[in-house]
């Protein structure tokens, strides 16, 4: 499938600020190569010395793989109470 620049423009224009970096960083990984490293590879990788985003380190800190629905729709932007 192929996909015309003007889309990617298009998403990218539409990214919230804090998730630039994050596409940036992968989009520039998806230019050098289109499989991911193995394990051994990941290994031998120079440490990222970049520090750790808030959400970074609250992800981090959390230890469920679910979060609350009110911290999923403030993620998304949405208002959290159903009444409205």
């Amino acid at each position: 499938m192929a996909i015309s620049n003007d889309k990617l423009y298009e998403l990218v224009a539409k990214l919230p600020e804090a998730a630039k970096k994050s596409a940036y960083d992968y989009l520039k990984y998806l230019t050098v190569s289109h499989t991911r490293p193995n394990w051994e590879e990941i290994s031998e990788l120079e440490p990222d010395d970049t520090p750790l985003s808030k959400e970074e380190e609250h992800q981090l800190k959390n230890n469920s793989e679910f979060i609350s629905w009110e911290d999923a729709m403030n993620e998304l932007n949405l208002p959290s109470d159903t009444e409205s």
